[in-house]
């Protein structure tokens, strides 16, 4: 039988207590992988002067960490920052490029992680190990005369991306490219110890807002939506995660895609047929429809963003189609990351929780 959406289990302080309490040490991972990455010889990677990319190896929560730093960097960086989630590196990648490969810190790290971070140094790129201690990725590494961050454990059954992410962003620094001061990781890891406040299980529903955004996502299909980079990484990361921690469909798509054509779905068959009525209840009537959630980043979005967000809002609920917006803090970029990765990491938990599922059981399959 499907599993029901129980808003009770909200309630239960046991439900998910060990991946909530992963969550709530997001901001030790990244101050203890801050300072490993400081104390770590990364200085050879600018030997040669900046690279002409960096190309960012990783798989689940490790190669999010590479989107984190391409957000981070934002379009005016003067390189590309590009995350290779395939078997192979592109083609173009070679010895002008900076590889950064990053293991899991909680499990087994890919093959296809390894082969690439093998293929990076048969090709005679710059190239960057990240990961626990013992990671498959360090011989490569020494075998490479190469530098490697060995990541603190700070937590050992719920991934985030801020140990390799504090990672990633220390040694685009060395390379000249990031500007950012250690008060900004500072801040950083302070809203992410203000979030696990804010949205832990203690914080009840009506001033919690990941467990409000749950209670509103109960039987739809959410439609997550942003339109700056940041915001863009965050809805991305914010349907990985869903299916990962909750086993639950999500669709994600940027602000322009979504007007230019995609919009078309508050008319389909997920879409209602008009305004819903106050007294609706689609998890007791067993219909499926869409739910709307922008993410926004108003330190960012500009007035072109801005106005297409306002109209893609105004669309749905013209509409009837439900709809859920949150904002990013204002304030530096990687703060502004924190902001909205510690929101979609308690609410995909607490969507697992709403339905009885495990947030720490995933699916394994063996290859």
């Amino acid at each position: 039988m499907p599993r029901e959406f129980d808003e009770s289990r909200l309630d239960d302080p046991r439900a998910g207590a060990e991946a909530l309490r992963g969550a709530a040490s997001a901001a030790a991972r990244l101050r203890a992988a801050r300072t490993a990455a400081a104390e770590a010889p990364l200085d050879v990677l600018a030997e040669d002067g900046r690279p002409r990319s960096i190309v960012v190896v990783g798989a689940g929560a490790a190669g999010w960490a590479g989107d984190i730093l391409a957000a981070v960097l934002g379009p005016g960086c003067p390189i590309p920052v590009v995350t290779v989630r395939d078997y192979r590196l592109p083609g173009w990648v070679g010895g002008h490029d900076l590889v950064a490969a990053a293991a899991s810190t909680i499990g087994q790290t890919p093959e296809w992680v390894r082969e690439c971070a093998a293929e990076a140094a048969r090709r005679g790129c710059r190239f960057l190990a990240l990961g626990p201690h013992g990671n498959p990725l360090a011989p490569v590494a020494e075998q490479n005369r190469s530098p490697a961050v060995t990541l603190p454990r700070v937590g050992d059954v719920f991934e985030t991306p801020w140990e390799p992410a504090a990672a990633l962003l220390t040694a685009a620094e060395r390379v000249g490219l990031a500007a950012l001061s250690a008060g900004a990781y500072e801040a950083a890891a302070a809203r992410l110890e203000q979030a696990a406040a804010d949205y832990g299980p203690s914080a009840q529903s009506w001033e919690n807002e990941a467990k409000t955004l749950v209670l509103g996502l109960a039987g739809s299909v959410p439609l997550v939506c942003g339109a700056t980079p940041a915001a863009d990484a965050a809805a991305r990361y914010f349907a990985a995660r869903c299916a990962e921690v909750a086993g639950y469909p999500a669709v994600c798509v940027r602000a322009p895609d979504l007007l230019d054509g995609q919009i078309a779905v508050v008319d389909g068959p997920f879409g209602p047929a008009g305004p819903q009525s106050i007294f609706d209840d689609p998890v007791e009537d067993g219909t499926v429809s869409l739910r709307l959630i922008l993410l926004r980043d108003p330190e960012d979005e500009g007035p072109q963003a801005a106005a297409d967000l306002a109209a893609i809002a105004d669309t749905a609920r013209d509409r009837g189609v439900g709809l859920s917006e949150f904002s990013a803090p204002n304030a530096g970029a990687l703060e502004r990351m924190a902001g909205l990765i510690a929101l979609i990491d308690y609410a995909t938990v607490y969507v697992a929780i709403a339905y009885g599922a495990d947030p720490l059981a995933h699916t394994l399959v063996v290859r």
